[in-house]
């Protein structure tokens, strides 16, 4: 007797053409409903990256520029204090020939080629005691120059700062609130604040002076 053949005991898999069109259909609804948060979180991590990586090439170039302003700060000091004591000897000098030459006037004609020696001495002395007043008055003033044009631009890097600060406090608000609005409510800050960022760098004359010294 021949063995029976074994039957295959699985039932066919019919494949319904209709719910693989509702399954597709309910997978592009959870896709469409997931993506406006999934793309404004994106939205909001490249953002605050970029902003960061702007921040930190800001605050290289502003921690050069702090210490730019320390040097002119020390060198204008230098210069004046090299200038009182210049006008100091200067005084001395100008003191010394006054009383020689009032000595001169009684004094017998025996000691008047000593007198005028003295006198050619002091005044050539003087002058050049008030020369080298002088270069020194032009250096301190170069100095303060100097120093106000590395301060017009440390304001636009503590501008750039704090604005990008604000934008980078109102993203990290977007991310909790999934709001579109208050992403694009922190583009105002950050426009500005990449905005004076680039002109410090680049030494443009952008400078708001009345937020400046309200902030001052």
């Amino acid at each position: 007797m021949l063995p029976r053949p074994i039957l295959n005991t699985v039932p066919p898999m019919d494949i319904d053409p209709d719910e693989l069109i509702e399954t597709a259909r309910q997978a592009n609804e959870r896709a469409e409903a997931s993506p406006p948060q999934s793309r404004l979180n994106v939205a909001v991590a490249l953002t605050v990256a970029l902003l960061a990586t702007f921040m930190g090439i800001c605050k290289i170039k502003d921690d050069n520029i702090g210490q730019g302003m320390q040097q002119a700060q020390a060198d204008k000091i230098d210069h004046w204090s090299f200038y009182q004591a210049r006008n100091a000897r200067e005084e001395v000098a100008k003191a010394a020939l006054t009383q020689l030459k009032l000595q001169a006037i009684g004094a017998p004609a025996s000691a008047a080629d000593g007198y005028r020696e003295a006198i050619a001495h002091y005044e050539t002395l003087a002058a050049d005691q008030a020369a080298k007043k002088d270069e020194l008055r032009k250096q301190a003033e170069a100095d303060q120059q100097r120093y106000d044009a590395l301060n017009y631009r440390d304001d636009q890097f503590d501008l750039s700062d704090a604005l990008l600060a604000i934008s980078i406090a109102m993203l990290a608000v977007t991310a909790l609130t999934q709001l579109w609005w208050l992403y694009a409510a922190a583009m105002v800050p950050t426009v500005f604040g990449v905005l004076m960022g680039v002109a410090g760098l680049a030494g443009w004359p952008l400078h708001p002076d009345a937020i400046v010294q309200w902030l001052s």
